[in-house]
C-alpha cells in the first residue's frame, strides 16, 4: 500500500510539471492585410485559440473564418461569401514547431527570437510555412507574435477579375497572443 502511495504521488507530481509546459488562449488576435494602390484591405479576429507545448515546441493555431472583422461589412460579406466560402471552408489551422523551443524558459522572463514551421490550411489548402517570431515570457505568461506573408493563389482562392487590382496578390498575416499556462 505504501509504494502505491509513493508512486500515485510521483505520478501527481509529474503529470503537474507536464500541464505546466503547456500554455493556451482563446482570445489570440490574427490579422491580414492586403495592400494596393486601388484599396486597402484589413481584417481581424481576436478570437484565435493557440495551444503551445514548451515541453516539445509544438503549437497549434485554430481560427473561424467567419470570426475575422472588417472596417465595412460589405467587405466582411465579400470575404466570407466570394473568397474564403466559410461555410464550405469555416476554419484556417496552423500545426508547427518552434525550432528553438528550449531556449524559451517559462520562468525567465525575456525575449527569445524564434523560428517556426508547420502547416498552414486555410480554405482546404495545406501548405508548409517557415517564419521568424518573437517569444516574450513576462510574469508567467508568454507572449508570441510573427507576420508572414501568404499568397493568395497559393490557398485555391480565386479573386474575380473585375477586382483582381483591389486585392492585392500576396497578403500580410500578423498573429500576436497571449498565452498562460493550462491548469
Amino acid at each position: 500500500m505504501k509504494h502505491l502511495v509513493i508512486v500515485l504521488s510521483l505520478f501527481l507530481i509529474s503529470s503537474v510539471a507536464v500541464n505546466a509546459q503547456k500554455y493556451f488562449t482563446k482570445t489570440g488576435h490574427i490579422s491580414f492585410y492586403s495592400d494596393t494602390p486601388i484599396e486597402k484591405i484589413e481584417g481581424h479576429n481576436k478570437s484565435s485559440s493557440c495551444v503551445l507545448d514548451l515541453a516539445t515546441g509544438k503549437m497549434e493555431f485554430g481560427a473561424l473564418v467567419k470570426g475575422f472583422q472588417f472596417e465595412k461589412a460589405l467587405m466582411q460579406e465579400h470575404f466570407n461569401e466570394n473568397y474564403m466560402e466559410s461555410n464550405k471552408f469555416p476554419k484556417a489551422t496552423f500545426k508547427g514547431q518552434i525550432d528553438n523551443y528550449k531556449d524559451i524558459v517559462p520562468t525567465k522572463n525575456g525575449k527569445v527570437n524564434v523560428k517556426v514551421s508547420g502547416k498552414l490550411t486555410i480554405h482546404g489548402v495545406t501548405k508548409d510555412v517557415t517564419t521568424d517570431g518573437v517569444v516574450t515570457v513576462n510574469n508567467g505568461k508568454i507572449d508570441a507574435d510573427a507576420q508572414f506573408n501568404v499568397l493568395v493563389a497559393d490557398y485555391g482562392i480565386t479573386v474575380p477579375s473585375l477586382v483582381k487590382d483591389q486585392i492585392a496578390k500576396s497578403v500580410k498575416v500578423k498573429v500576436d497572443v497571449t498565452l498562460e499556462a493550462l491548469k
